[in-house]
């Protein structure tokens, strides 16, 4: 039976909870590809994949500094765990946006009801991210069909509904809902990043899928006005790194305190006393803190653009996502990789497993490059220019 979260300290407290467990077998997962499906069961019946449902529907509908903070949590302890379901909330909120009030009823119906959103999104050999040549075409009968290949499909392994990004027969980008199960639906699990390894973010094959008409929805109408669709998905990403970063020094540390030696001309006992050692740690923290304040700052500004949506708030919102994001990416390689630096050639060990969190942070810090946001960012706090409207900023 999926539980239904009520509200915002609820849903941290539960987040939490289930980090510690899902902490217990990170490294282990990570090791030998274990897929993490009695954990994503879990999660689905503590009911953290329905908090973003409307209090109208049912849902806690919690904030956004809230869920970034659950998605933190979570990555904190595996973030393979915790990208499977960005998607997810992403996918959730274009309902929330442009679904008709029928959709809206049935799928926040079957979210509470713990089932789970993947995605078909991007693509592989188009001229670029946004070129899209999945396409969404009536049929003679009624309805649609569906045909395309998708890559990168994070989540869509362990989901019930796989959200289809497609061009209608206009060239206009559209979603389609199709069950797991649908024929001529195949999820392949092909994914072999380096980091990352348990999100299954394989191939999604699409073979004259037959859509119902009450199973798609207008996105392209969702960048016609001001909007949050970018910084809402945006904001579950830096949530990830910062949880990396977190949950990276946090092991670091610990390893340092129970297994390092310290080095001799520290002339000190134990290596969590070597006052080099010391000051990296000050350093690290500094920097992880940093993070994570401007994780929950940006989340303050979508809120604060969700309760008053308009030009200047959703600019201010995706400059506030955009900032954590940039500085997350370089957070989460950093503290990773001084895992090493601090805890000295024995962290180095495959067996150990120590490298999952560079590994994690630098494929999950791929995923839309920062520089294009330094600029945004840079042209906002120069000229006023807002950024622009699409899907990653």
């Amino acid at each position: 039976m999926t539980h239904v979260i009520t509200g915002d300290d609820e849903a941290v407290a539960i987040a939490r909870e289930l980090a510690v467990r899902f902490a217990r077998q990170a490294a282990e997962r990570d090791a030998h590809r274990k897929l993490p499906h009695t954990e994503l069961s879990e999660l689905s019946d503590s009911g953290l994949l329905g908090i973003t449902v409307p209090a109208s529907h049912g849902g806690a509908d919690v904030r956004s500094a809230t869920l970034a903070e659950v998605v933190r949590l979570l990555a904190t302890a595996d973030p393979n765990i915790a990208q499977i379901p960005q998607s997810h909330f992403v996918y959730v909120n274009v309902l929330r946006q442009q679904g008709t009030a029928a959709q809206q009823r049935f799928f926040f119906a079957e979210l509470l009801a713990g089932k789970r959103f993947g995605n078909a999104q991007s693509e592989a050999g188009t001229k670029h991210v946004q070129d899209y040549r999945t396409r969404l075409l009536p049929h003679a009968d009624g309805g649609f069909v569906l045909d395309g290949v998708k890559h990168y499909s994070t989540g869509a392994l362990f989901a019930h509904w796989i959200p289809v990004l497609a061009k209608d027969a206009e060239d206009q980008v559209v979603i389609a809902y199709v069950p797991a199960d649908a024929p001529g639906l195949t999820v392949v699990d092909d994914w072999e990043g380096m980091g990352q390894r348990t999100t299954a973010s394989g191939t999604v094959r699409l073979d004259r899928v037959r859509v119902p008409a009450d199973r798609v929805v207008p996105h392209h109408l969702t960048f016609t006005g001001p909007q949050l669709h970018g910084a809402h998905a945006q904001l579950i990403h830096a949530a990830i790194d910062v949880g990396i970063a977190r949950g990276a020094l946090t092991e670091a540390a610990e390893f340092v305190r129970d297994r390092s030696r310290p080095w001799f001309e520290a002339g000190v006992e134990r290596a969590a006393d070597d006052p080099l050692t010391v000051q990296r740690f000050g350093e690290l923290e500094i920097t992880v803190r940093a993070a994570e304040a401007l994780l929950a700052e940006a989340g303050r500004a979508v809120d604060a653009a969700r309760a008053g949506l308009g030009d200047g708030t959703a600019a201010a919102a995706s400059v506030a996502v955009a900032t954590v994001k940039a500085f997350a990416g370089t957070a989460s390689v950093q503290a990773a990789d001084a895992v090493f630096e601090v805890a000295g050639t024995r962290s180095a060990l495959d067996s150990l497993n120590l490298h999952r969190h560079w590994r994690n942070a630098r494929t999950h810090t791929l995923h839309d490059p920062v520089r294009w946001k330094i600029q945004h960012i840079g042209r906002y706090a120069l000229n006023g220019t807002p950024p622009p409207r699409h899907g990653v900023i």
